[in-house]
């Protein structure tokens, strides 16, 4: 298993998010990081608006998802063992898969991330999620630094907005803004990692600098999880799952364990993954 510092995971337990310092040297960084600048150029860089062109959504960040199925080269951060066992260890899961893996770079001058939890945006249960976020350059207050309410995952559902669009099923216990801790902003380090349960209630600040804060997310999931909602997800409706069956396939499968320099065949078979964003 993973050796994690006690008073990492007493945090996290805790606090629903932790900061896992010098996790990637300096190499790794540069390799992974112009892995997924070239990506992240092939998705989008032919969009030529400027950021008042664009949606609120879009002006927080440009999101590229499941850069893993058309990008060889980038499987073995998106599938990297170090990271997904840290993961698990964190989750408490023997075993987890991926929900997808996404490029968030929240370019110079791009607003704020709305606060949200990420848990109503994945049509699955239980809520046995967690977020790794490994900003190539690190974050700061200026840059775009994340924020994290301490204790929110204990607490159920948030009554926010979804970010990306209205969700009509609400069947779930919802609390107050007033029950929740103020937002913790942290500033990770070049080389870090921070982890974040998926009932966490997060947000990041807008970029203020002239350069593009460049982040890389690798979402994980227990297995066992089953779908739970109808609403569209590409990681669900490209393999065909249906409500109450489990999470399972080849847009989902196994991250950790895997067998070392085992990584998956790419499922474009089942259609492309999105562009960019949840719908495009």
């Amino acid at each position: 298993m993973a050796v994690l510092d006690t008073s990492l995971l007493e945090a996290f337990h805790r606090d629903g998010f932790v900061v896992v310092e010098d996790f990637f040297d300096s190499n790794e960084l540069e390799n992974f990081g112009s892995i997924v600048d070239r990506a992240v150029d092939t998705r989008v860089g032919s969009d030529s608006r400027s950021l008042n062109e664009k949606s609120l959504y879009e002006q927080s960040f440009q999101q590229c998802m499941n850069l893993w199925e058309d990008n060889a080269d980038l499987r073995a951060l998106t599938f990297n063992q170090k990271l997904g066992e840290t993961a698990g260890v964190l989750l408490g899961a023997e075993t987890l898969r991926i929900w997808h893996d996404q490029a968030l770079y929240k370019e110079a001058g791009g607003r704020e991330t709305d606060p949200h939890q990420d848990w109503p945006l994945w049509p699955m249960g239980p809520a046995r999620q967690i977020t790794a976020w490994i900003p190539f350059d690190g974050s700061t207050l200026a840059s775009g630094a994340m924020g994290y309410s301490p204790g929110s995952h204990r607490l159920g559902l948030a009554k926010f907005s979804d970010i990306t669009r209205e969700i009509r099923d609400e069947p779930y216990r919802y609390f107050d803004h007033s029950e929740m801790e103020d937002l913790v902003w942290v500033e990770a380090p070049r080389g870090s990692v921070v982890f974040h349960h998926s009932l966490t209630v997060h947000q990041a600040r807008a970029n203020t600098t002239g350069e593009t804060r460049r982040v890389y997310c690798v979402i994980y999931f227990e297995d066992g999880c089953t779908r739970s909602r109808s609403h569209w997800h590409q990681s669900l409706d490209r393999q065909g799952i249906e409500d109450g069956q489990p999470v399972r396939g080849p847009v989902t499968p196994i991250v950790w364990p895997r067998p070392s320099g085992d990584l998956p065949e790419s499922p474009i078979d089942l259609g492309s993954p999105p562009k960019t964003g949840f719908r495009t």
